[in-house]
């Protein structure tokens, strides 16, 4: 095909042959074995050791969403990377956090970042928040046999819904089983207690200020008793990676921003350790 290609200075027939508007359905057709699913891994005896990344968490406030995640990749009770990056933009208004098996969850993203281009190029649309969800679920799904050998991928997908209005969060489980979130949601091994800490200081007229010092506060939580979930890294400069996505779109903080947030968060635990709590009624 490369051949052909350098000779007549034509795309392939491939590119030029109607078909789905789906990437993967066109890959699947021309070239199966470049799909995570299709892999073939040879045999091991036990668990395969490899980096993961923890922990993802996202809520919604009136004007969007905010998802965000610590920068820790761990491998068996080793620290395989300080710095790593989970949270990617997916598209103008959506985002994906990668919980899991590090390399294989951001080769998913990418294909899904393609899938999404080559729908819209295709079709002169974008696919509907729901449909971008529905993608991911197939992804996931077809890297089960590779979940069933330890490496899984567990992502949070959120965005904004620019049909209705509103930022909206959708959580997955290692066989591409799909759930909406109502409000907030973590993944990852620290989520139980992201979660907690997201429970208690929640509430529905959150400001995109108070949402993005919410997530600094469960991912806080998340590392003060998971020791796979890194915390705000004063000493290196490594701070969480905080998106906010809204109907003007997905907005990375830079790092004097995540910076300025974890730094205030860490200031009031010195009179907190515990963090804060919801008042009572």
């Amino acid at each position: 095909m490369e051949a052909n290609t350098r000779s007549t200075g034509r795309l392939p027939a491939a590119f030029l042959t109607p078909g789905s508007s789906s990437f993967m359905d066109f890959i699947g057709v021309h070239q199966p074995e470049m799909l995570p699913g299709n892999r073939q891994l040879p045999p091991v005896q036990g668990a395969i050791e490899a980096p993961h990344g923890t922990t993802i968490v996202a809520v919604t406030f009136p004007g969007g969403v905010v998802l965000a995640g610590d920068r820790r990749a761990t491998m068996g009770n080793m620290i395989a990377q300080r710095d790593i990056e989970k949270v990617f933009p997916a598209d103008e208004y959506s985002a994906v956090g990668i919980a899991g098996t590090a390399g294989l969850a951001v080769e998913m993203v990418k294909l899904f970042q393609l899938e999404l281009e080559h729908f819209e190029k295709v079709e002169g649309a974008q696919l509907s928040l729901e449909g971008k969800a529905n993608r991911l679920s197939t992804m996931i799904r077809s890297n089960l046999a590779m979940a069933m050998q330890g490496l899984a991928v567990v992502p949070l997908f959120a965005g904004y819904d620019v049909d209705r209005g509103r930022g909206r969060i959708f959580s997955y489980d290692v066989t591409g089983g799909r759930s909406e979130e109502r409000s907030y949601a973590t993944t990852g091994s620290g989520s139980i207690f992201a979660r907690g800490a997201m429970k208690k200081l929640f509430h529905d007229e959150l400001t995109e200020e108070q949402a993005t010092t919410l997530v600094v506060q469960a991912l806080y939580d998340a590392a003060d008793d998971d020791s796979a979930t890194g915390g705000p890294d004063v000493a290196r400069r490594i701070y969480p990676i905080i998106t906010v996505i809204t109907e003007d779109g997905f907005r990375r903080l830079g790092d004097d921003e995540s910076a300025e947030l974890a730094r205030a968060v860490l200031e009031r635990r010195l009179e907190q350790p515990d963090g804060p709590r919801a008042a009572l009624l």
